[in-house]
């Protein structure tokens, strides 16, 4: 039996015709034409929602702190599908710096309609062991970072009242985690900050979304010790770990036409983690 939908049966997916066109898309998600910022884009999640967005037909700029070889293979797949990119090294917790960037965004691009908040890092410890540098030092890359992109994308985002803003958060942020009260810290403003600029952006036509990955196959975690990597993955329903991609698609979909009526919310992406 055909669905009430059936054109959502059809995948984004790159068609070609004849041996000289360029490569066409399906544009189910309504990105064609639209600019998207990227900050952390050269590994891991970033790197997945960097392609995806391109994919589906945004031009990418993004950022990078240390991995400048990785980013520019970034910005060259992204070209290889017809799409425009640029990376940009930053440190997020400079405002005037990004303030900056943003600027030469619009300077490059001649536009900004998607903001992704997914840089960042953490530095563990126990409370009673943390120093003031490791708390200050997350703070000012995971939240401060957030909230100086913020910053300097609303008032482009008010001006032509449409925007989208997707803060990459973490379930930790929602539940806590032992040795980490600097980052869980940080992600827990991060929800704050998505709720409040949802509510300040509303009238002005800007969706502000946070997503919750869990524990998720990054460079960030091939560090992390055997027993509590498997211990996070027992407390996962499918027992296994997460993709990329599997934030990636969200954070696609948060940006597109098809969530035009959704602000304000916190989802995760965690196999049943939090549960």
């Amino acid at each position: 039996m055909q669905g009430l939908f059936p054109e959502r049966a059809v995948h984004n997916d790159f068609r070609c015709k004849g041996k000289n066109s360029k490569l066409k898309r399906r544009t189910e998600m309504g990105l064609e034409g639209k600019v998207a910022l990227v900050t952390g884009g050269s590994l891991g999640i970033g790197t997945a929602i960097s392609l995806d967005l391109a994919h589906n037909g945004a031009d990418v700029a993004l950022t990078f702190r240390r991995h400048e070889e990785e980013a520019k293979a970034i910005v060259d797949k992204i070209k290889t599908m017809g799409r425009r990119a640029q990376a940009y090294k930053i440190d997020i917790s400079d405002f005037e710096a990004v303030q900056k960037l943003v600027n030469s965004v619009m300077d490059e691009f001649g536009r900004l309609d998607i903001l992704v908040n997914n840089a960042g890092m953490n530095w563990d410890g126990v409370v009673w062991k943390m120093t003031e540098e490791q708390w200050d030092t997350v703070i000012n890359v995971d939240l401060k970072g957030a909230f100086n992109f913020i910053r300097a994308v609303t008032p482009v985002f008010k001006e032509q009242e449409s925007g989208k803003i997707v803060n990459v958060t973490s379930i930790n942020a929602l539940r806590g985690k032992f040795g980490q009260a600097n980052y869980a810290a940080a992600k827990a403003g991060i929800i704050g900050l998505s709720k409040t600029v949802a509510r300040e952006m509303g009238k002005f036509k800007v969706n502000v979304n946070a997503v919750a990955p869990g524990l998720i196959e990054t460079e960030m975690i091939k560090n992390m010790p055997e027993e509590y990597k498997e211990q996070s993955i027992s407390e996962t329903v499918f027992k296994s770990l997460g993709k990329p991609e599997d934030v990636a698609y969200l954070v696609t979909f948060l940006c597109s036409d098809k969530a035009l009526h959704i602000t304000g919310e916190v989802i995760k992406v965690d196999g049943g983690q939090y549960i």
